[in-house]
Parts: structure tokens; sequence; C-alpha cells
């Protein structure tokens, strides 16, 4: 038999760190499996890259297999020196869709038992072909408008799969906040989950941070100035808060439980940012009393 060069088939040099191995095994796993690459070599490939990746990824088979392998090539032929024949290595090794190559069969025997190293990029899932089907998940985005968010409720997406689209329809807490993902388990059409990404929609008042509002409020400068009571636009309506008189261009006044519902109940708050509106156009009156003011400084 042929020695096989495990570093070669993951690409990776004989003295790199763990997480290089695992990268290097996640990257060449997702390129040739059996269900997403249809070339003719794709799942002996992919075999290939798994068994490499039993031994490299365990400190102990991989000390042992640069022991064995220090002084061989690879492509040359391959005998084990007495006393190697099938050695166990422990735990798990698996026969992973028919077996591992004699090479590794030879060395360490095979125990048998599920082997399964695809599982953290493919939720665990297994080829296809003449194995349990892999469940795949289906990752969607969803946007919605505030006011869709503040209120929640049952939503509906249309889903486009191999026998053409279907609707799932999800129900949304109230006030559910940009970022949040919904799982629809066994939803997908793989057999795996929906994973909805949730996404607010810019709005032409306010501004959305998790579950507090952001919106501005432009007053002309002689009230902010002087101070006033003044009329806000919320979720809920319009409420009438007091603008203490010298307010500065940017400052905030907070409205306690003005903002989106949470699940406990409360609210988040809403934010009311003052703009100081200079005027661009004086008459000649105005104008004299602007110099009058900037003459008492």
């Amino acid at each position: 038999m042929q020695y096989k060069d495990y570093y070669k088939i993951l690409g990776v040099s004989r003295d790199a760190k763990p997480d290089d191995i695992r990268k290097a095994y996640r990257k060449l796993a997702k390129q040739y499996h059996p269900d997403v690459n249809k070339a003719a070599d794709a799942e002996e490939k992919y075999k290939e890259i798994n068994e490499a990746y039993e031994v490299l990824k365990d400190p102990d088979k991989r000390q042992k297999y640069d022991t064995l392998g220090m002084n061989w090539q690879s492509g040359q032929d391959f005998t084990p020196p007495p006393g190697w024949q099938h050695v166990d290595f422990g735990g798990n090794v698996g026969d992973f869709g028919g077996g591992f190559s004699d090479f590794f069969q030879t060395l360490f025997g095979n125990t048998g038992g599920e082997f399964d190293r695809f599982g953290d990029i493919f939720s665990g899932a297994r080829s296809s072909r003449g194995r349990r089907p892999m469940k795949r998940d289906t990752e969607v985005d969803l946007t919605l408008s505030l006011e869709n968010a503040v209120k929640g409720g049952v939503h509906d997406l249309v889903l486009n799969g191999s026998k053409g689209k279907r609707t799932i329809s999800t129900r949304l807490p109230k006030g559910i906040t940009e970022g949040s993902q919904i799982k629809l388990a066994g939803k997908s059409e793989g057999g795996g989950d929906i994973l909805i990404n949730i996404h607010i929609a810019p709005h032409k008042i306010f501004e959305v941070n998790q579950h507090d509002l952001t919106r501005d409020f432009t007053v002309p400068v002689w009230q902010a100035v002087l101070g006033q009571d003044i009329s806000v636009e919320t979720l809920e309506g319009q409420v009438t808060i007091k603008m203490p008189p010298g307010i500065q261009d940017g400052q905030k006044l907070r409205l306690r439980g003005k903002g989106m519902p949470k699940r406990d109940g409360t609210n988040g708050d809403l934010y009311v940012r003052i703009r100081v509106e200079i005027p661009r156009h004086l008459t000649s009156k105005q104008k004299d009393l602007w110099e009058e003011l900037a003459k008492l400084g």
C-alpha cells in the first residue's frame, strides 16, 4: 500500500497548530461534501479529508502518526513495522461511509461506530449517499416595518425550494428587535431548521436601538432660549413635554417607557433630540433685535 501524507491532504505543514488543522479541515470538508460537490471524485476526496482530520485532530494519534511516518514520503510503498498492525488509539474513530483506507486500518484498526466529524458544520448531518440524509438549515432574512415589529403577531414567509414556492407562517413577539433570530425547528425543506434573521426597516421619524427609540424635534432658537412646552409624536400618539430654557442643539429629553415593548411587559425609552433652527433670513426689525441682544452680551 502507499503511505498517506495526512498533512498534504489537508494542505497544512507538519508543525501546524490545532486551530490551523481544524480551519483547513472545515474549508475542505465544505468544498468536497458530496451533497454540495457533485464531482465524481468528491465523495472519495471527502472521505480522505475526514480520515486525515481523524488522525491529526487528536494530539495522541497525531504524535503516534508522526513517529511512525516521519521517514516516509507520500506515494511511497509502505509496510508498517512489526507491532504496529491494528494499533488501537482508543476512542471512537468510526466507520465513515464504508470504512477508512487500507493504510489507516492497517495502522490503527477500525473500531466501528459513528463517524460524524462534519456535524459541527452541517448540523450533525451525514452524506445522503447510502447514509442518513443531511439535514440542511435554511437561513432567511425578514425585514419588518417598525410598526409591525412593535405589534408582533403572525407573519408569512414565502420560500423558494426545489418543489416551488411555499408559505411558512411564524408568530413574532411584540417588540422584536434588529438582529433577533427565530428558529422554526424541522421546517426546512431538507429536514433542518429555518433560521429567520430579523431586520427593522429604516423609519421616517424614529431611529431604533434595540428597545429604545430616538427622534429629532426642531425648535426655533428663541424657543430653545426661553423654554416651552412642546408636543411630540410617540408610538402611542402625541405627548406634551416641557423643554427647559437654554436647551442646547443635540441635547436629548428622555421619555421613559415610550419606546419598544419588551417581553417582560415593560417598554424601552424614547429620546427626543432637540435640533435648534437658526433663521436664515431676518427682517430689518429682527436684525435690530439680534444686534441689541449682541450688545447686551
